[in-house]
This record gives C-alpha cells, structure tokens and sequence, in this order.
C-alpha cells in the first residue's frame, strides 16, 4: 500500500473547506524577505557573527548602524521578523531560541512581582511549569480558568490582573477558545492578553485581528516544517511591541542563524505544508470516528469538539494535530499498540513531514476542570505520508490492542 494515490477527499458539512487568508498569501510567501543587498539570492544568507565594526568612534558611541552588536539582530534575522510581522499584521517580531523562549520572553515583559497573571486551563505543560515556578518565585501569582468561561470570566480577575494567557486549541486536550469574547473582557478590565496561535499560524487565524496583544508561535513546528530547529516566533501590537523587544534585547535569548535561515526556507512553503497536513488530518479524523476502538474524536473541525462553534466563526481552516480519546484498556495493551507501529514515531513536538503518536497523561492536562474523558487519549499529528498507509497502521495497532485487552 505504500505507493497507493491518496483517495479524494470530501470536507464533510460541518467543516468547511479552508478558506484562503485574504491577499495573494501563496504569493507573499514565496517572494517575501528579499533584498537587493543580498545579491540576487533567492534566499537570504545566513549572518554569523558577534562584532559588528563601526567606520568612526563617532558612529559606535552613538549606534549609528544599522546592525550594531550580532545579539540585536544582523540581516538574515530581520528579514525573517519583517516578513512574519507582515504575515501576522504586527508591529514588530522577535525571535527566540525555542517556542518556550518566546513565551517566557512575552510573559516576563507584561507581568510582574505583585501582579496577577489568567491563564487557560488548555496550556501546553511547559508553560505551566514556568507559571508555577519560575513566574511564581518571581513574585507573579497565577490563576488557571477553564477554557470556555463564558461571561463569568470576569469573575476570575483581580485588581493587580495585568495579563491572560490563551491557547487556542488547547495543545492536548483541542478546545477552541473565544480568543474575541475573551481579548474583549480582558481589555475591559486592561489586562494585556496573549495567545500561543502555534497550532494555526497567521494563515489559519488572524490572532492580532482577533485583539490579541501577544502572538506567540513555536517556529519549531510549522514554520520549519522539517524537525530540524528549534525556534519561537512572538509578534506584538503597537501598544505592546516596545515592550516586548526591550524584554527580548534584555534576555538576550536570540534564536541560532542557522535556525532562522531554515526558517526563512520553511517560510516559502508554510500554506501549501499547512493546509496539506491538514487536509489528511481531516480525512484520518473521519475515519477514526467510525472505529469502534474510539471513544471520540477530538478535532476542532468536527461537530462534537469543544469551541467548534468558534472555530468554524474564527477560523480559515484546520491543521494536522488533534486528539482521539479510545474506550479503556489497560496500560499494557496501549503499549502494545503504540510499540508496534511503523509509520507513526512516538516523540515530541510535530509539524514536520512524519506523522506522530504521543500518548497524554491526563494528571497533567488539568488543574482547574475536570478531564471529563474516562480512556487513554493519543496526540495524533499527520504529516505527508499516504493515508491509507496511516490507516493501515492503526489498524494493525488497533488488531494488537484488542489481543490485550
């Protein structure tokens, strides 16, 4: 099976097929980020190196350079940041060693000793290890909420709340938020709200025209799309991007050159990679609904997943992460299943061309709602491969899990 044509897909009524962000967005891709400087190369080159030298001692005092130190930027950086700026219609970008960087970085410039941070309940664990450790010793309390408060979410701020923290969909667990409703009651109390839009990008949802203040991506997935960088992408408004540049020029927690010259290739194909993956995600999330080894099917795009109604107000389409939670069998059969695929790997992060299988701790997924799904839940990412051969690996994954039931 490994060569058979993928069959044609048909976008069932309740997931419209993915509309196309507004302008020639294939055409920006591909031709934004050139310069005459860099000699008619498509591509930028990457920019190594510290010093920086200056013609005259006049200049160096005063900065007088475009480029002044190789921690405040150098060409093949700011090509990349001018052309996600455009991208997400910000003021401004900064990037970052990894997606946990970027939200550090974003965090640390709105919060402070004595203030009061939200943050949803869907958030990638990371993140709430920094909140519970390093923001909390810094002085930061923080509260969790459950992802779809509805109006009662005023209820859950505090005279020193200076931030929410969203993530829509929630990594693991896949509800859409109502980033609008939500960014509306924050702004109403002046609480600054930021957003990991990782799972979307700017192509799928337009997170500052949503009244995002702080757009934070993982570049390690989508935007590098080959598992090979590590790279945090976080975009601000003009309110909030002086802020967040002079936090970033204070960490110091600049992204590798060679990183961001991958990026800036990934950057050429990122529609075609996204909506492609997310294409055979959707096709794999129908077929999964059928199987009688699942209990549900969690993918925005489908009916039943929480925050559908938002995504399908909100969003231009869907990618290839979602969640499918199996009727209960014992850990051993689980590992049975899993241990024996071929095609899925089993391993962080996603966005490449190779499909992935992460099993979820459900203790960890948690702290202010109540997991309400009683099986084993996967993460499942789809990559490039044919989907009659990923079904097909499941179904032998699925054979062996009903031999240990």
């Amino acid at each position: 099976m490994l060569n058979a044509p993928d069959a044609h897909l048909q976008l069932p009524p309740e997931a419209p097929a993915s509309q196309a962000r507004r302008g020639p967005t294939q055409t920006f891709l591909t031709h934004a980020a050139r310069s005459k400087a860099f000699h008619g190369f498509v591509n930028p080159p990457i920019y190594r190196g510290s010093t920086v030298l200056f013609d005259t001692m006049d200049d160096l005092v005063h900065g007088r350079a475009e480029f002044t130190y190789g921690r405040k930027g150098n060409p093949s950086m700011r090509a990349l940041e001018d052309a996600w700026s455009e991208l997400a219609g910000a003021a401004g970008t900064i990037l970052c060693g990894s997606g946990l960087a970027a939200i550090t970085t974003a965090l640390l410039s709105v919060a402070g000793a004595g203030e009061h941070l939200l943050v949803s309940d869907t958030v990638y664990g990371p993140v709430r290890e920094l909140c519970d450790g390093l923001l909390q010793r810094f002085g930061v309390a923080v509260t969790y909420f459950p992802p779809d408060p509805g109006e009662s979410f005023g209820d859950y701020f505090r005279e020193n709340t200076v931030a929410v923290y969203l993530e829509s969909p929630g990594s693991l667990t896949m509800e859409i938020q109502d980033v609008p409703g939500l960014a509306r009651i924050a702004h109403e109390r002046g609480a600054c709200v930021l957003m990991d839009n990782t799972w979307s990008t700017p192509l799928l949802f337009d997170a500052h025209a949503a009244d995002v203040d702080i757009s934070i991506e993982a570049g390690t997935k989508y935007l590098g799309g080959a598992s090979d960088l590590l790279l945090g992408v976080a975009s601000a408004n003009l309110e909030y991007w002086p802020r967040l540049i002079k936090t970033h020029r204070m960490l110091g927690c600049i992204a590798g050159p060679e990183d961001v010259f991958l990026a800036l290739r990934g950057f050429r194909t990122l529609d075609l990679r996204i909506r492609e993956s997310g294409r055979r995600a959707l096709e794999l999330a129908q077929w999964l609904r059928s199987r009688p080894e699942v209990q549900t099917v969690l993918h925005p795009a489908l009916a039943q997943s929480p925050g559908h109604a938002y995504w399908k107000r909100d969003y231009h389409g869907a990618s290839g992460l979602f969640s499918v939670v199996l009727k209960p069998v014992s850990r051993q059969a689980l590992a049975g299943m899993l241990d024996g695929l071929s095609l899925f790997g089993m391993g962080y992060s996603w966005g490449g061309f190779e499909s992935l299988v992460t099993p979820i701790d459900h203790d960890l997924v948690r702290t202010a709602t109540a997991w309400a799904h009683g099986g084993p839940t996967l993460r499942l990412y789809i990559g490039l491969e044919d989907v009659e051969d990923l079904k097909q690996d499941l179904v032998d994954g699925f054979s062996r899990l009903a031999e240990n039931p």
